[in-house]
């Protein structure tokens, strides 16, 4: 009994450590993000401004390069550039001086990521970078470093410590770094005014690319569409309500503009006053929710949601081009 109650306390003292251990990590890295976003509003301001009008303006690729954990920090910034409208590529340091170097050219722009400023591995790039006139932007927390003093623009990352405990594992250094070319990315999305069906035709996969399905991807339309012109006596507009099979029907006028809708709980609310020989614009509910086809399949599925409703009609002008049902979206995985 006493082996037993020792080991539950030293595990409880273990647990105790490790959540006093990731607490302190994710407070010196907040510190360094605040840090970050301390300067970037400071002395950041215009080198922040003058890097994204650069490669924004860059008529080849947005080159990123770094070594070690500053190189793992430039692989994910180069992929995210990439899927938000902006081409990078990542190029290793040590590759680089054996032959790829030649996968850079005059038209594009090199980010190279170091903490320190003077990582050796990188001396081939920025020669290459003087001697075709290759802008590069350095990344660095030393702006009198020697990447710095070969850089067109720094970017000064402001000091801080890091989470390891020696100061030696770089963490809050490479979450400052990841986070500054996060802030890049954006930057440029938006300024080219990169919109969420260019973020589909980059990922057409998996959940997110389900997440990126647009409305008109998925409604029904033609002949598939339940409607019914205002004056229909409501024995033929049930007809038709009953044959398209999506539990409304949509009402419009002699303009074809959507007046309104009926749906199974309409026709519930009328039955027994003479249902069948009324009109179907007496029965309807008008000016039903309605989307356009070009809103993310995401967003209807939350009105839907928001609503406690089943269907939505899709309207241009007024006019009804298509329908979307509950069951539509859940099918294509939009969650």
């Amino acid at each position: 009994m006493a082996i037993g109650l020792k080991r539950d306390r030293l595990l409880r003292d273990d647990r105790s450590q490790a959540i006093a251990s990731a607490t302190r990590t994710l407070q010196l890295e907040a510190e360094g993000l605040h840090a970050l976003m301390t300067a970037l509003a400071g002395d950041l301001v215009d080198g922040f401004a003058e890097a994204v009008e650069l490669l924004r303006s860059c008529r080849g690729r947005v080159i990123v390069t770094g070594m070690g954990k500053s190189g793992h920090v430039g692989l994910k910034v180069a992929a995210t550039l990439s899927s938000t409208g902006s081409p990078a590529y990542f190029v290793h340091p040590s590759e680089a001086s054996h032959g790829d170097l030649g996968m850079i050219t005059r038209e594009d722009v090199i980010v190279a990521f170091s903490w320190s400023g003077e990582t050796v591995e990188l001396g081939n790039i920025v020669s290459y970078s003087r001697r075709f006139a290759v802008p590069l932007i350095a990344v660095t927390s030393n702006p009198g470093s020697a990447l710095a003093q070969a850089a067109v623009l720094v970017l000064a990352l402001p000091q801080a410590k890091e989470a390891c405990p020696h100061g030696l594992a770089p963490t809050t250094s490479t979450v400052m770094q990841l986070a500054l070319g996060d802030c890049l990315a954006i930057a440029l999305l938006e300024s080219k005014g990169f919109t969420a069906r260019d973020f589909k035709m980059l990922h057409p996969g998996g959940q997110l690319g389900a997440r990126l399905k647009f409305v008109g991807d998925l409604m029904h339309k033609g002949n598939r569409l339940p409607l019914a012109p205002a004056d229909a006596i409501m024995s033929e507009a049930i007809v038709v309500m009953t044959e398209k099979a999506l539990g409304c029907l949509g009402v419009v006028d002699a303009d074809g503009l959507l007046m309104g809708i009926i749906t199974d709980g309409d026709l519930r609310r009328h039955m027994g006053n003479g249902l069948l020989e009324q009109h179907a614009g007496a029965i309807m509910t008008p000016e039903p929710k309605t989307v356009a086809p070009d809103l993310l399949a995401s967003a209807a599925l939350e009105m839907l949601n928001a609503s406690k409703i089943t269907t939505l009609f899709v309207v241009e002008d007024g006019r009804p081009v298509g329908i979307i049902h509950v069951h539509d979206l859940l099918r294509a995985g939009v969650a």
